[in-house]
């Protein structure tokens, strides 16, 4: 019965110094550097050599989807007008024109989807967020326009 009380003191007495010597030291002063160091540093990146590897080959396949002119990737589009109807080919041009005039700062064109729809999308979005800031903007005067996802083209990203 001594002993058990004995270990239980000496156990308490342990944590309450450890806790006591814990409060003199804080981290800044375990990992203080000097006063010319302080704005450098250093910064040791510890992966897998395959890592490497990969991030190599996807450079190495966007070069060669630059170089044969491919330059689409995954994004979405605005599409503000799409009919099968007879004169959907002109309807489409004329609402294409007037988007661009409403619109200057954002590319649209027309494309032709089997088996006869007109389309009429607008703007190359990388993420959601980005398209359905401007989806809003743009439904003030096409009620009835939608975000689709499609192949967007970013020519700005092809420089060498």
């Amino acid at each position: 019965m001594i002993k058990k009380v004995i270990s239980i003191i000496i156990v308490f007495v342990s944590v309450v110094q450890i806790c006591i010597a814990q409060d003199f030291f804080k981290t800044a002063d375990l990992f203080s550097r000097p006063e010319s160091d302080k704005k450098s540093g250093s910064l040791n990146i510890i992966q897998e050599p395959n890592v490497d590897t990969l991030i190599y080959r996807y450079i190495l396949a966007n070069k060669v989807l630059q170089q044969n002119g491919d330059g689409d990737m995954d994004g979405f589009r605005i599409q503000i007008y799409s009919s099968s109807d007879r004169n959907a080919r002109d309807e489409s041009n004329k609402i294409r024109a007037e988007f661009m005039i409403i619109f200057p700062d954002i590319s649209s064109d027309v494309k032709y989807r089997e088996p006869g729809y007109f389309l009429v999308k607008a703007g190359n979005f990388r993420t959601k967020l980005e398209g359905t800031k401007w989806l809003y903007l743009i439904r003030k005067k096409y009620p009835n326009a939608i975000l689709v996802p499609d192949l967007i083209y970013f020519p700005d990203l092809i420089k060498n």
